[in-house]
């Protein structure tokens, strides 16, 4: 089948939309087009690709099922399952942090590899069944910055070695299934202190140490085949003192295909991220992206748009039909891996997921006790523990500090760090980002007007579009207060380490502690079973 023009490049557009079935359930209105819009750029406009984010596992099995129906040409379906398909679907498998894999590797890479390999198949194996065929993972930055607000605890490690012995393993994992996996973000997002979904992070390094720390994981998860390299939104001046990574021919045609010898696909992070938002028309992004060399441009704001601006370029001659042609043929190459037996032309529908299968398929008891596992083997604790409670009701507090309430899937009443202590008689205190600001005199109405022995539970990790550093000063002026009014009863942190070791330092000695990397209600379960002796 021959393409026109517009329907090559549609095919190097993936949209965003919601993973909930119906409109008055978008979340995101800016991001997520309602379902006419949706059917209208899939099935009309031919539309390559689909990354979905909300709902849960069995919604999203539905929903994946009628976007086949509606597009033109068989869809590749991705989502941000770093941490399983149920980070970002309910009911699904949700592992704990990459880092938390790389913290057990220091007691046994072998069984750290173990892991990170049975994760990404069952990952893999998960996604299929909801409907995925592009998992946007592993994140292989180099966490060397503890100040890094977007990466963190998304990446294995420190060290490029760890990176690399762990995303490889998860892609060994993966490539038991027709998946596509996606190495992430070239050529290294972890020594920033910015969070590029906000603004642009620049990276002075020199190609040396470039060469020495943030290539060396992307070198081994392309040696180890893996089928997607997605750009950072990055300024790297040792290499290209003008554009962004994204939208660099000398990063992307240079480093990425011919220093590296990658030749798979080479995809976009989301257009609509503040690095390249703020400083780009979207018709200018999409066709500095594709001159860069970029096979797929993810999150555009309007598909119509960007389509349009990129056959005007091709049109106008600044863009050639063989750039083009070249990027339409990795992507059906990716396609036929997905899809061995349809052809581009033909309509593609998932078979039909009822209960059952669903129920045998996902969150299996074998899945479920490898996260606990994971979890238990890399919780650190300190100070005197357990924690004595007296048989009498306690009089103390329960403050919760997490970054926003009002966006939050991993607390409520039924989950451990709100539950439990509240059995126990703790009065609950939560506290996120909108809370007014106080000083050390505690004349704000949120702070304790007494000296009521608390338990401190921070929930802080990176997260995208929200910068975490305010957060941690909220939780630094609570932690500041205790210690003065000496009721700091016990300190549990869920997520950054970072943030633990910024903590440690100033609590006595003896005040029990205990950090977890996960936030889930399994890992708050686990943690507060540590923390009282359960």
């Amino acid at each position: 089948m021959t393409l026109s023009l517009a329907e090559q490049v549609a095919q190097m557009v993936v949209v965003r939309a919601s993973g909930f079935l119906f409109d008055h359930q978008i979340r995101y209105p800016l991001w997520e087009p309602p379902a006419y819009r949706l059917k209208h750029w899939l099935q009309d406009l031919g539309v390559g690709g689909v990354i979905l984010v909300d709902g849960s596992a069995a919604e999203l099995t539905t929903r994946t099922q009628l976007l086949q129906s509606w597009a033109k040409f068989p869809l590749l379906v991705a989502a941000d399952v770093e941490e399983g398909v149920g980070q970002r679907f309910a009911g699904a498998t949700w592992f704990p942090p990459l880092m938390a894999i790389g913290a057990l590797a220091n007691q046994s890479l072998e069984q750290a590899e173990f892991y990170a390999e049975k994760m990404g198949a069952i990952t893999a194996q998960e996604a299929l069944t909801v409907g995925l065929n592009w998992i946007l993972a592993p994140v292989v930055d180099v966490n060397n910055n503890p100040k890094n607000p977007v990466i963190n605890v998304r990446s294995f490690g420190e060290t490029p070695e760890r990176v690399s012995q762990l995303a490889t393993a998860f892609i060994r994992g993966c490539q038991g299934y027709p998946v596509l996996t996606t190495a992430k973000h070239f050529p290294g997002h972890g020594d920033t202190a910015i969070d590029s979904h906000l603004e642009l992070p620049v990276i002075p390094h020199s190609d040396q140490r470039l060469a020495e720390v943030e290539l060396p994981p992307f070198a081994a998860t392309i040696a180890s085949g893996v089928d997607a390299v997605m750009m950072a939104h990055l300024l790297i001046p040792a290499w290209d003192r003008e554009r962004p990574a994204t939208l660099s021919p000398v990063i992307v045609q240079q480093q990425l295909r011919q220093r590296l010898g990658f030749e798979g696909l080479v995809v976009t992070d989301a257009l609509v991220m503040g690095a390249i938002a703020k400083q780009y028309t979207p018709e200018e992004a999409a066709i500095l992206a594709v001159e860069a060399g970029a096979d797929v441009l993810l999150m555009p704001l309007d598909p119509q748009v960007t389509i349009e601006a990129v056959c005007a370029a091709v049109a106008e001659g600044r863009i050639s039909r063989e750039r083009i042609e070249a990027s339409v043929q990795r992507i059906l190459q990716a396609k036929a891996k997905v899809f061995p037996d349809t052809q581009l032309d033909e309509s593609y529908s998932l078979p039909r997921r009822d209960s059952k299968i669903l129920f045998d398929s996902l969150s299996q008891p074998i899945s479920q006790q490898m996260v606990r596992t994971i979890l238990q083997d890399s919780l650190q604790q300190g100070g005197t523990l357990p924690l004595i409670l007296s048989k009498t009701p306690q009089t103390g507090q329960n403050v919760v500090i997490v970054d926003d309430l009002l966006n939050c899937s991993i607390l409520g009443n039924h989950t451990p760090a709100i539950a439990r202590p509240t059995e126990l008689g703790y009065r609950l205190q939560l506290v996120d980002c909108h809370a007014p600001a106080f000083s050390e005199s505690g004349e704000d109405s949120s702070l304790p007007l007494d000296s009521a022995p608390t338990l401190l539970q921070v929930f802080i990790r990176a997260n995208a579009f929200r910068d975490s550093s305010g957060l941690t000063q909220i939780a630094q002026d609570w932690l500041n207060l205790l210690l003065k009014q000496n009721s700091l009863q016990a300190l549990v942190i869920y997520g950054s380490p970072y943030t633990l070791e910024q903590f440690l330092p100033q609590i006595p000695p003896t005040t029990p502690y205990v950090f977890s990397y996960g936030q889930t209600p399994m890992a708050q379960e686990i943690a507060l079973k540590v923390l009282w002796g359960i």
